[in-house]
């Protein structure tokens, strides 16, 4: 007699019986429970540190996707695994402003762990099944876990682009002080400055601020729940033609985000538009990432020179560019 593929299932049978599986293997695995994996940590931390442990270096953001987590999420078992030793950030070699990842020495042995735990649980499993069976499942469960993932995929770049920061024009209550927390954190951690350098950074955009809206002077945010991550200004004096770029900063959270390259673009628009002919900016000898950005504006090294003025010594740089359309 002929075979013949049966006849297809009632697309809501499926669904249902798909759910009912996805239930009991949630339950099987131990997700229900507290802490998983014969571990103390909850399962998102088990997660966390096995995948940093296949990707030594990732950020934050990027192990935020792969787990599926948010943010403030990522952020919060980042910090536990870091305050219970299993997990260090190291400054990245490409840009200090951003943290990689890495298991330390206890990591390692608790990945380690929990990939005994997990292989002996499968191992288990699989005694109970004949070979073509085994096959079958993996074949099985790769095209579901593909189709799961490139749905979810999907609608998390629609989330983080409904979610994701802002750019805002002008003045905003409270920005003042995020600004000025922003570079205080980040210059103290790489340059060691201290108080002198954020009242500086206070007061003088407080005064900026308070006189705007102005002629030739613009400041944009990036704005994300209420807080300022990023920033940047530009302070023009249209009697000299010249336009001073001043406080851009992007917090690490969004590093990657591109949101930096935004900003930079409304403001090159900006002075392009009012008409000046140049424009110019102060920064330090290090941040490649952020000279690179500023060369990819038309921005080129104009001058530098070493000055201890903020009580550390390092080397100032003045970039400069000159507007395209003059």
């Amino acid at each position: 007699m002929d075979f013949v593929d049966p006849p297809p299932q009632n697309r809501d049978t499926t669904i249902l019986e798909l759910r009912d599986f996805s239930r009991k293997l949630v339950r099987e695995l131990g997700f229900m429970r507290a802490t998983l994996a014969d571990s103390e940590l909850a399962p998102s931390a088990v997660h966390a540190v096995l995948e940093i442990g296949m990707q030594p270096g990732v950020n934050a953001k990027d192990l935020g996707q792969t787990l599926r987590l948010d943010k403030s999420n990522t952020s919060r078992q980042v910090a536990r695994l870091e305050a219970d030793g299993f997990v260090e950030r190291r400054a990245s070699a490409d840009d200090a402003r951003s943290s990689e990842l890495y298991l330390t020495a206890e990591g390692q042995k608790l990945r380690r762990k929990i990939d005994r735990f997990a292989t002996d649980q499968v191992s288990n499993a699989l005694r109970r099944m004949v070979p073509s069976d085994q096959q079958a499942l993996l074949r099985s469960l790769a095209l579901y876990a593909d189709a799961l993932a490139q749905d979810n995929g999907a609608k998390a770049i629609a989330v983080d682009a409904k979610d994701g920061p802002q750019i805002l024009e002008g003045y905003r209550p409270g920005c003042i002080g995020d600004i000025a927390s922003l570079h205080a954190r980040y210059y103290a951690q790489h340059w060691h400055f201290g108080a002198f350098f954020e009242q500086r950074v206070a007061t003088e955009l407080a005064a900026f601020a308070a006189a705007l809206p102005a002629t030739g002077k613009a400041l944009w945010l990036g704005v994300e729940n209420g807080r300022t991550l990023a920033s940047l200004a530009i302070d023009g004096d249209p009697q000299t033609g010249i336009a001073h770029l001043r406080w851009f900063i992007v917090d690490d959270s969004l590093r990657g985000s591109g949101i930096g390259r935004q900003l930079m673009t409304q403001a090159m628009r900006f002075v392009d538009a009012q008409g000046f002919s140049e424009t110019y900016l102060w920064t330090f000898k290090g941040l490649d990432a952020a000279r690179h950005l500023y060369e990819s504006f038309g921005f080129a090294l104009a001058q530098e020179a070493e000055g201890a003025q903020w009580g550390t010594t390092v080397t100032e740089q003045r970039f400069s560019r000159v507007n395209p359309q003059l």
